[in-house]
């Protein structure tokens, strides 16, 4: 009696060990390999090469710090994020980053994630609502200021210039405008035409060619981004004018572009620093650690001289 009680008790110990050891498979911190944090990341739009490196960033730095990354595609659309936010919420992650599509619609998705005691990181793009640890992103307005005196000195100081603005309600959209206007005050030269092409290359093209319709006479493009200023690119080879054109982001197309003399410059930005310094927050915020409520990344501008 007492070995048949002895082999219970040994299988009843076996079998709780057992237990324990299944049980942290799905724990608080969203099920990462070997306990690593697990961190969602909502892209605004992946059919764009700069958020394209911006992912390849967050992933590299998330390979190393042994932390799981999820990515989701919200296809520039504020619904399809809200839902890809939901998702991550309910996938129980550590960790929201969200590179917004719109500044303003991303708040309800932030305050989602708020209510869910989610900490939430915002890259490239703000959010202007909900309770955000860290913003990591470019200096834009300094960015679009730096396009914009390179502009002014390419036609010492007058002509007539096309701004291509991003999408309404996106702070990076918001911000490179307001520095590139900054940078032409005080001169002769005249915005004649300002208008969105959502930072997509096609409405870029169609968008300009629209605009060389209506205006004789330009001087210069600014292009809150380079899809877009590649798109302006196209229509203006069709045309046979000349016309500088200027960028943002120093996507490969874009230095490519700089290279052969189809543009004039791009603003660098870093998307894969973007993303990797995104990783590297969310993996102190997770360990509880402070981390900046804003947090910079370099810039500078690209002409064929610098290349």
């Amino acid at each position: 009696m007492k070995k048949i009680l002895a082999v219970l008790l040994a299988g009843a110990l076996i079998f709780a060990m057992a237990a324990c050891g299944n049980s942290g498979g799905d724990s608080g911190n969203g099920g990462g390999e070997e306990g690593g944090a697990t961190i969602g990341l909502v892209v605004s739009t992946l059919n764009n090469p700069f958020f394209v490196d911006l992912r390849d960033g967050a992933q590299a730095k998330a390979d190393e710090l042994g932390a799981t990354l999820v990515v989701l595609d919200s296809q520039d659309d504020s619904a399809t994020e809200m839902s890809n936010v939901e998702d991550l919420i309910t996938q129980k992650v550590d960790l929201i980053m969200i590179n917004p599509t719109d500044s303003d619609a991303v708040g309800s998705a932030v305050a989602s994630a708020n209510d869910a005691n989610i900490p939430v990181i915002t890259l490239d793009r703000a959010a202007n609502s909900g309770e955000v640890v860290a913003h990591i992103a470019s200096d834009n307005v300094a960015g679009g200021e730096m396009a914009g005196k390179y502009i002014v000195d390419l036609l010492g100081g007058k002509g007539k210039v096309v701004e291509l603005e991003g999408i309404p309600g996106a702070s990076a959209a918001r911000d490179r405008g307001e520095g590139f206007n900054k940078a032409l005050e005080g001169t002769d030269i005249e915005v004649v035409a300002r208008q969105t092409a959502n930072f997509d290359r096609a409405q870029g093209l169609s968008v300009m060619e629209n605009i060389l319709q209506a205006q004789p006479e330009i001087n210069a493009v600014f292009a809150h981004n380079d899809e877009m200023a590649l798109g302006a690119v196209e229509a203006i080879k069709a045309s046979g004018r000349d016309i500088i054109v200027v960028g943002f982001d120093a996507t490969d197309d874009a230095l490519a572009a700089v290279k052969a003399g189809d543009m004039a410059a791009t603003v660098q930005q870093l998307p894969k620093e973007i993303g990797a310094k995104g990783v590297e927050a969310a993996v102190k915020v997770i360990n509880g650690e402070t981390v900046d409520a804003s947090i910079p990344v370099d810039l500078q501008l690209v002409t064929k001289d610098s290349e």
